[in-house]
């Protein structure tokens, strides 16, 4: 199989525009690289695509997952190389999109066997969480000083995970992922493409899009889980996201609808650095600064360079 056309990058930087319009180009089918874009009835919050921008594109694994029923790495990647198996054998061109920093890894280096859940554990760290977060980071800083430095203190599902694997297995995240390369045996081969942008370019960006995705009905979205969450009396994941905690704060009374607006859109920059961050440790040889690119050229200049690297390859 040919190598992996992959979208990466910080969120609204372009990403699934770009991935669009190489599939037009390249008879393409897009598969999603988002952790929260994978949830019904999250359209709004998680920014998946509409019907309008997909352009009668296939696109696979969003909005197919019940919003009740978590994830793991390795489930996703597990999927993802379903998606692209699939798509090749129809003779279609497979290309991944997407922000998740961990669920890249899982499929450019494999999971590790400690990666199986310890759900009484999970539910232990997550109480504490919730009565000391800052604990929570200092005891992951003790154990794992390298991941800490890209875990957010609000980023409780990867803080939690973080400390449930070592407690599982007695080895840090970060030793775990050095130990990966041994492990080969269920990766994916890509041609991975890092979008960047000027910092102050992408910050208008997200300051532009929180307001579209709230004026397009992300309010009424989560009255709607909220409800949904009650009547099963069961924990949504995706509720705990950027902005989905904002929104349910602003309906509680606690914020102002201008301080909900102001705080997502700022944790949203934030998230954006962390990408960017994590994506830069990983072994990526082209980026692109889309700050003042036309998006139709950089589309045909990735796509020549595609389909030589492929051309190349196959000789």
């Amino acid at each position: 199989m040919r190598k992996i056309l992959t979208i990466i990058g910080p969120t609204a930087c372009g990403k699934s525009a770009l991935a669009v319009e190489l599939a037009e180009k390249l008879n393409g089918e897009i598969i999603g690289l988002d952790s929260r874009q994978i949830y019904k009835g999250m359209p709004h919050g998680t920014a998946q695509p509409t019907e309008k921008e997909k352009k009668g594109i296939p696109h696979h694994l969003f909005g197919f997952r019940d919003p009740w029923r978590p994830i793991s790495a390795g489930e996703y990647a597990k999927l993802i190389q379903e998606k692209v198996l699939g798509i090749d054998q129809r003779g279609h061109t497979p290309i991944i999109c997407g922000g998740a920093g961990l669920y890249y890894r899982a499929i450019t280096k494999g999971i590790f066997e400690g990666s199986v859940s310890d759900l009484p554990t999970r539910g232990r760290l997550e109480q504490a969480y919730e009565e000391d977060p800052a604990t929570l980071l200092e005891r992951l800083r003790s154990v794992d000083p390298d991941y800490a430095q890209i875990v957010h203190i609000n980023n409780k599902k990867r803080l939690v995970r973080a400390l449930e694997i070592y407690e599982a297995t007695g080895k840090p995240p970060s030793q775990h992922f050095n130990e990966q390369d041994e492990n080969q045996t269920s990766v994916l081969d890509l041609f991975p493409v890092l979008l960047c942008m000027e910092k102050d370019f992408l910050n208008d960006r997200i300051n532009q899009r929180t307001k579209q995705m709230l004026a397009s009905g992300w309010i009424d979205e989560v009255k709607t889980l909220l409800e949904k969450q009650n009547e099963l009396d069961s924990s949504f994941p995706g509720l705990d996201s950027i902005g989905y905690k904002q929104i349910q704060a602003y309906l509680k009374g606690e914020m102002t609808e201008h301080g909900m607006e102001e705080d997502i859109a700022l944790r949203t920059r934030q998230f954006s650095r962390r990408q960017v961050k994590w994506f830069r440790k990983e072994k990526i040889e082209f980026s692109v600064d889309m700050s003042h690119l036309d998006r139709d050229k950089v589309s045909g200049i990735i796509s020549d360079i595609y389909n030589c690297l492929t051309v190349r390859n196959q000789v």
